[in-house]
């Protein structure tokens, strides 16, 4: 059994040892470990930070991007609607001005019509009394043309006249 179990002085000295270990390590090692781990803590909490930092500020970004596209929108729709209501006036001042000459050149036409009309009737009423007059010259020609009848004639004019 005795191999089993160590002895009180093997234990001693395995205790010593670890303790002196220990203090070596601890002014050795333990502190560069320690201050290494602080360091790379440090960085992560760094990193972390700014990658919270740039998050928020991805967040802002995205926000202020959505605003003006938002705005962007309100203007687009803005400017259609103005470009559309211009064009609605553009065509209505076209029609408006299409129907004005329409009914202008209508009643400049009614006009000619009516003065070509007029001038038509006077020339009508020009070649009936030209015709009235020739046809008339010759009825009194071949009614004067032998004396009897241009006494008949004188005779007629004379009773229907009075001498007062």
């Amino acid at each position: 059994m005795e191999l089993l179990t160590p002895g009180v002085g093997l234990i001693f000295w395995q205790v010593f040892i670890f303790l002196i270990l220990l203090i070596i390590l601890r002014m050795v090692a333990w502190k560069p470990i320690l201050h290494s781990l602080k360091i790379r803590e440090d960085s992560i909490q760094e990193a972390l930070d700014s990658a919270k930092e740039a998050r928020e500020e991805m967040s802002e970004l995205k926000s202020e991007n959505e605003q003006l596209l938002m705005e962007a929108r309100a203007e687009r729709d803005k400017m259609l609607k103005e470009a559309t209501a211009v064009a609605n006036k553009i065509k209505d001042d076209a029609r408006e001005d299409s129907s004005k000459i329409g009914e202008k050149m209508i009643e400049d036409a009614k006009s000619e019509i009516n003065s070509e009309k007029k001038a038509a009737l006077a020339e009508v009423k020009n070649q009936v009394v030209t015709l009235s007059v020739e046809i008339a010259e010759k009825l009194i020609e071949q009614t004067l043309k032998d004396t009897k009848g241009q006494k008949e004639l004188v005779n007629k004019y004379l009773k229907n006249k009075s001498f007062n």
